[in-house]
């Protein structure tokens, strides 16, 4: 059985274990345009010829900010009971108060424990942690190179929000690895 609560803690190994990286069969292209009369960003989906895999792009510092964050208790683990209450999904998050934002760094299950509506589970209580905090909005960093991240989300009510251009590089585009922040609008319940 799964059972979904607070994450109390992570380490790096918990997440290289739970999501070393992902592959993607397709990635989205993006054209930048911009003059004085108008600027465009435009998204099109392109299928690949082979499989793209690749990695999560972690440091220690990362996790050294992970538990900062995870104090304020609205990050979520997934443990599977049956198997000695084993770390098998995380939902890293940490409110910006300023905004009203949930920004949700890291979301992500075991391969074995997918398609079984379990994220589906984990994004609904992010979603009531959230909106019982106040909050109206919860925004995912994802990459244009993760189309199977983007269909998840785009599946459990969010949508894209912002495209950054510069976020991981000066030349991300030409790279053909773009950050996509997608959104999902909230009723606060405070």
């Amino acid at each position: 059985m799964i059972e979904i609560r607070t994450l109390e803690r992570v380490e790096i190994a918990d997440l290289e274990r739970i999501a070393p990286g992902y592959t993607s069969l397709s990635v989205y292209d993006v054209a930048h345009e911009e003059n004085n009369e108008r600027a465009t960003i435009t998204l099109t989906l392109r299928p690949l010829a082979a499989p793209l895999t690749l990695p999560f792009r972690r440091t220690p510092d990362v996790v050294e900010y992970y538990r900062d964050v995870l104090r304020h208790r609205l990050s979520l683990g997934a443990y599977d009971s049956e198997a000695g209450d084993r770390l098998v999904g995380v939902a890293i998050a940490d409110a910006q108060l300023w905004n009203g934002t949930l920004l949700v760094w890291e979301f992500h299950l075991e391969a074995a424990y997918r398609r079984q509506g379990i994220g589906r589970r984990m994004m609904e209580a992010l979603v009531e942690r959230a909106a019982a905090a106040g909050l109206r909005v919860i925004s995912v960093e994802t990459s244009t190179t993760n189309v199977p991240a983007i269909a998840f989300y785009r599946r459990v009510g969010f949508h894209i929000g912002s495209i950054d251009l510069s976020f991981y590089s000066n030349d991300d585009i030409e790279k053909g690895d773009v950050v996509v922040f997608m959104k999902r609008k909230l009723m606060p319940t405070v």
